[in-house]
């Protein structure tokens, strides 16, 4: 079976891309050029003609690597043909006209790769992540985890708990024979390390996932006091209706942006107040619940809405970020309690003091994307790996403190699975292979 996909963006442009992938690729170039495969990996000119036709679609270039050194490890190659929507059109509809050929789904290229053994889980990720990066620091991380060192760090931290796991295992084979006291010494210092070297990952304040998810700071308040007007400014576009009238937002609504290189995604919520309208009252919650989970919360109030009896005191933390609108209609006589929050005093209406907001921002930005581990976790199912290998290791040494071998060695097999699952790496056949090459079993 051959696959076969635009690479390149849909629509027109000056050169698309149209790759092919399988078993019989050669015979697909056969009947698109009526010559045989190019010299592999030399960009070469070929006329690409319909099928048993002489027709010509285009003229364009064509590379060919046979497997296994390709992309996906099989017979691959590449059409390079003008970017036409006509073009781009006739190509793939030949393609679709030869038997054991068709359309890739998404991903399915990359997914080969994977399955071939060209590539682990996380580069694989990581080539999506980097794709899809809209900021600097998001295709800073993407490069950083493609170049493989978090997969040599958790490659390395997998191979210790199958050098333990063997030797557990032999206890287990063969109980007659005494294991010296340093290798069971050894055998505890060891799981401790690569546990707290895997706490220690964890501890990372979830930057890895900011990065690739974006910052999430959500605008809270009561209503009218020109949370939709923030938003709008922020994203230098219009993204949330603006009306004098209380409860216009009802739902959150996200734009994206990128703050000096790091991604954003900013939440307009519905305006905080006692209301009896039921459809009103559910876009409160849901505000309240972005705000709980947001990583900055920025408070919009006016003068006149400052009350710390209300849900004012509940939102205000380390994470928040106050500001009091509409100073252009005056301030004076406001609550001086507010102070000791150091609150900004801006007029979106007259663009007073957003600068400062902006740095403000900046600021907690800065801090939050700082982490001082080289292994960046950049997914939640990395994190949920990792804690059950946290708490398999931590099951481990206390049955193995126990001698209660049997258990302890299921737990520490666990605790190699989940490690390998982060890299795709799961094959309980490598533990036989490190018995054999260590012990001198049948001697």
């Amino acid at each position: 079976m051959n696959i076969y996909a635009l690479s390149t963006g849909s629509g027109a442009s000056g050169i698309a891309v149209i790759r092919i992938s399988g078993n019989y690729v050669k015979d697909v170039i056969m009947l698109l050029t009526n010559s045989k495969p190019p010299i592999p990996r030399v960009a070469t000119i070929k006329k690409f003609n319909k099928i048993n036709t002489s027709e010509l679609i285009d003229e364009g270039l064509l590379l060919w690597f046979p497997g296994p050194e390709s992309y996906t490890g099989e017979d691959m190659a590449e059409i390079h043909v003008h970017g036409s929507v006509a073009v781009i059109r006739s190509i793939l509809d030949q393609l679709s006209k030869i038997d054991d050929c068709r359309l890739a789904e998404p991903g399915e290229f990359t997914k080969l790769a994977f399955q071939n053994g060209k590539i682990n889980l996380l580069k694989a990720e990581s080539i999506s992540d980097l794709i899809s990066a809209e900021t600097e620091i998001q295709r800073q991380q993407a490069v950083k985890i493609m170049n493989g060192r978090s997969s040599e760090k958790f490659n390395a931290l997998r191979e210790k708990l199958l050098k333990i796991l063997s030797i557990v295992e032999a206890k287990i084979d063969f109980p007659e024979e005494d294991l010296p006291d340093d290798t069971i010494k050894n055998i505890k210092n060891d799981s401790e390390k690569i546990r707290r070297q895997i706490e220690k990952v964890l501890d990372d304040q979830k930057v890895g996932e900011r990065i690739r998810e974006g910052f999430k700071i959500a605008i809270i308040g009561p209503a009218n006091a020109g949370k939709s007007s923030l938003l709008n400014h922020l994203s230098n576009r219009e993204v949330a209706i603006v009306s004098e009238i209380a409860g216009t937002t009802r739902d959150v609504i996200e734009a994206h942006l990128n703050l000096d290189g790091y991604p954003v995604v900013i939440s307009d919520t519905a305006g905080i107040r006692e209301s009896q309208n039921e459809i009103e009252k559910k876009g409160i919650k849901l505000a309240l619940k972005r705000a709980e989970d947001a990583d900055l919360n920025i408070i919009v109030i006016e003068p006149k809405s400052i009350d710390f009896t209300g849900f004012l005191n509940d939102l205000v933390s380390e994470k928040s970020i106050i500001v009091i609108n509409k100073i252009d209609l005056g301030y004076k006589n406001i609550n001086h309690q507010i102070e000791k929050f150091n609150p900004i005093f801006l007029s979106i209406k007259n663009e007073t003091n957003l600068d400062e907001l902006i740095n403000r921002i900046k600021d907690k930005l800065k801090n939050k994307f700082v982490s001082s581990n080289e292994t960046l976790i950049t997914r939640e199912r990395h994190r949920q790996s990792l804690e059950a290998c946290v708490q398999n290791l931590k099951n481990f040494e206390e049955k193995n403190s126990q001698e209660d071998f049997d258990k302890a060695a299921e737990d520490l097999r666990l605790a190699t699975r989940h490690l390998g699952m982060i890299v795709g790496k799961v094959d309980v056949e490598e533990i036989l292979g490190s018995i054999f090459s260590d012990f001198c079993i049948g001697k």
